[in-house]
């Protein structure tokens, strides 16, 4: 793999490497030193909340924590790069997965499905059990088709999006066209002309009786 490939974001290394969930130098004192938030912008170290005010503007990812384990929810980082094939897990309502490889002591029951870096038995038909062990996938270079960039998506997308405006530009302006049609027919048939509404069936109302009166003796 070349150094300077363009599927590898270069903050994705330096976000698995960093130190999370340390006491931040420069807040030690304070309730929030944790440093659990990641800078994809600044590919620094890992800070605290406090330190967030550094990096306005900026992409920041906040890492949280699963059995002693790093984890990032899937909606915070699925749109910086593509995910899939990685093993996700549903914690308080969120999807998640693992940054890194997680020691497997046991050896678990014997199934196909497992992650073809480290063996870790995974629970569904993906591919690799965190997004570690997906990077160790990409650098090898043996799929082509597997990439963390997003640029094939969207340029799909974008061009169904494109070929969708132009079919909406050309429907709104068909639409636009008939009804100045329509106007213009409805100026030059309105001066004397009784209008549809006026030719439709209506029930006649009744008429109100006037006071009855006698007939001479």
């Amino acid at each position: 793999m070349k150094s300077d490939d363009v599927s590898i974001p270069p903050w994705l290394t330096p976000m698995l490497r960093a130190d999370y969930f340390v006491a931040c130098s420069m807040h030690a004192e304070t309730s929030k030193r944790e440093c659990n938030r990641f800078c994809l912008d600044c590919s620094g170290n890992a800070f605290c909340f406090y330190c967030w005010g550094h990096h306005k503007d900026h992409r920041v990812i906040q890492i949280r924590r699963s059995s002693y384990h790093n984890v990032v929810k899937v909606s915070e980082i699925q749109r910086h790069i593509d995910i899939s094939c990685i093993q996700t897990y549903v914690i308080n309502s969120s999807k998640i997965f693992f940054l890194n490889v997680r020691p497997q002591f046991r050896i678990g029951k014997s199934s196909d499905k497992t992650c073809q870096i480290c063996s870790r038995t995974l629970l569904d038909s993906f591919r690799f059990c965190s997004l570690a062990c997906k990077l160790d996938g990409v650098k090898n270079g043996g799929d082509p088709n597997l990439t963390f960039s997003l640029i094939r998506k969207l340029g799909d997308d974008s061009l169904n999006v494109q070929n969708i405006g132009i079919c909406n530009r050309l429907v709104n302006r068909s639409l636009v066209d008939a009804d100045g049609q329509r106007s213009e027919t409805a100026a030059v048939i309105s001066p004397g002309t009784p209008s549809t509404d006026s030719n439709r069936d209506y029930p006649k109302k009744r008429r109100r009786k006037g006071i009855p009166h006698r007939a001479p003796f």
